[in-house]
This record gives C-alpha cells, sequence and structure tokens, in this order.
C-alpha cells in the first residue's frame, strides 16, 4: 500500500499511451499502475488500492464498460473515467447508467484528461488526495 499518493489505474494496449500518461502524473506524485487488458484490472483491483481507473472502451477480452459493470458487481469501484474511439449516444448513456466519471473522446486531450482527474479529486476526495 502506498500512503499518501492517489493511484490511477491506467487500462490501454497502447505502450506509447502509457508512457505519456505516466510522464504527466508521475512527477506530480501521482503513482500509476499499467494493464492493457480488461482482466488485469479486474486482477489489479483485487490487491492494490486503486483511487481513479482510466479504462479504454475497447480492450481486449473485457472492454471498459464491462469491466465497470463487474466492478461494480464485486463493489469494488474507484471513480472511472472512460476513453472511446467513437463516442456515440449508446456509448454516453451506458457510461451514465453505470456512473461513469466521465467519458472522452481518442486520441486523448490529455489537458482533458488532466482536468477530469482534478474533478475526480475534488468530487470523491474532498480535493485531498485519498489517504
Amino acid at each position: 500500500m502506498h500512503v499518501n499518493r492517489l493511484t490511477v489505474l491506467l487500462a490501454n494496449e497502447q505502450e506509447d499511451w502509457h508512457r505519456t500518461v505516466r510522464g504527466l502524473l508521475e512527477p506530480q506524485g501521482i503513482r500509476t499502475v499499467s494493464v492493457r487488458s480488461g482482466r488485469e484490472v479486474l486482477d489489479v483491483l483485487e490487491h492494490d488500492d486503486v483511487h481513479v481507473a482510466v479504462l479504454d472502451a475497447q480492450m481486449p477480452q473485457l472492454g471498459g464498460m464491462q469491466v465497470v459493470k463487474m466492478m461494480n458487481q464485486a463493489g469494488r469501484r474507484p471513480p472511472a473515467i472512460m476513453l472511446a474511439e467513437h463516442v456515440t449516444n449508446q456509448l454516453m448513456q451506458e457510461a451514465l447508467a453505470l456512473q461513469v466519471f466521465s467519458v472522452l473522446s481518442k486520441p486523448v486531450d490529455y489537458a482533458a484528461l488532466l482536468d477530469s482527474l482534478a474533478r475526480v479529486v475534488r468530487r470523491h476526495y474532498e480535493g485531498r488526495w485519498p489517504m
């Protein structure tokens, strides 16, 4: 367990994306955990304290929405930010029903991602990094 560090789970297939996001977050003291598939997300949540999950809607094995459904069923649900190549009305309705915190289109606007993360901390952790 990493005390006094916000932990963000990054779930995406692309190594370049992981490298970029880690480069933005880690210098700010944010711990990142990188995975490549939905199944890995569920494994990490079993063993690690995660405060925010950034999930790609189109991951292998299990997409981001299926992962959120499974997280809800398991009662292990950090706030989720969903990344989707095609943000459709159906996707937005499903995300709203599953209480996904925000949906961002791909390619990811990193300023929008950082803004969403800041809003998660304000809303879910009262402006303080989780302890």
